[in-house]
């Protein structure tokens, strides 16, 4: 322990539990990860199972990734350390919603399996669900609302998931959204019937 880390006291073992606050909500604190290429649909389903979940009195936040990097993550960039950094401080937000018994909604490409490992290892494994929202390459790049993927080929924009990164894909995600030929409210309805059971007290 070094003289930074002697002026550290954490008090984890004196705040109200978990469990208390899980009785108060009649919800389970819940991290909902959902993974896939930029376009994908990641963040609009999300939103669109926030409003669901919400509706049925179910206390959320979402996390999005222009939201973090705008913010708390403002400092980083695309090289893989800190897309490794991003991750690591997003997990570590999302277990501090999760110990308030907040269903927390985390939508990042967060391409690689290492990745998702890690922040799976910080929050906890039987109370991360792994979302895998699959749409095709050629799908994201037509939607490209931000540009991001004629930047990329145009070779404007290094590092870019997809492009010159690669994405992983999850082998076994609790839930696999397939987004093509589908609506937004068909993908947001299949994923809240995934996750209910998870989530509800009774």
């Amino acid at each position: 322990m070094n003289d930074k880390d002697k002026n550290i006291y954490p008090i984890f073992d004196q705040m109200l539990s978990r469990q208390h606050k899980e009785q108060l909500l009649n919800q389970c604190g819940t991290v909902i990860w959902m993974t896939g290429l930029s376009g994908s649909g990641k963040s609009t389903i999300g939103k669109g199972l926030e409003k669901k979940l919400f509706d049925e009195g179910v206390l959320t936040t979402l996390l999005d990734g222009d939201n973090v990097r705008t913010g708390i993550n403002n400092n980083l960039g695309f090289s893989l350390e800190d897309r490794e950094e991003n991750i690591r401080r997003i997990a570590e937000t999302a277990k501090l919603f999760l110990e308030s018994a907040i269903v927390t909604i985390c939508c990042f490409v967060s391409p690689l399996k290492s990745i998702r490992d890690r922040a799976r290892e910080i929050i906890g494994d039987e109370n991360f669900i792994e979302v895998y929202i699959n749409t095709p390459l050629d799908i994201c790049e037509e939607r490209d609302v931000k540009g991001l993927y004629q930047k990329a080929r145009s070779g404007n924009l290094a590092n870019f998931t997809g492009i010159d990164s690669p994405f992983e894909a999850p082998d076994s995600p609790y839930v696999e959204i397939k987004t093509l030929n589908r609506t937004v409210e068909e993908s947001v309805e299949e994923l809240y019937q995934a996750v209910m059971n998870k989530i509800k007290l009774v």
